[in-house]
């Protein structure tokens, strides 16, 4: 999907806290890395805008 930079991706929740995510550059979501509910770790790559 296209995005532009500013465009919402995801949102991130961390200890019942919401943590919008926004695309730093526009380009196309070229693969999404994690499913909703998924615990992630700290550096896990969650999106590819290209």
């Amino acid at each position: 999907d296209p995005v532009v930079k500013g465009d919402l991706v995801l949102v991130l929740e961390a200890m019942k806290m919401e943590q919008p995510l926004t695309a730093h550059k526009d380009g196309t979501v070229s693969g999404i890395n994690a499913a909703v509910g998924e615990t992630v770790s700290s550096g896990h790559l969650l999106l590819n805008i290209v």
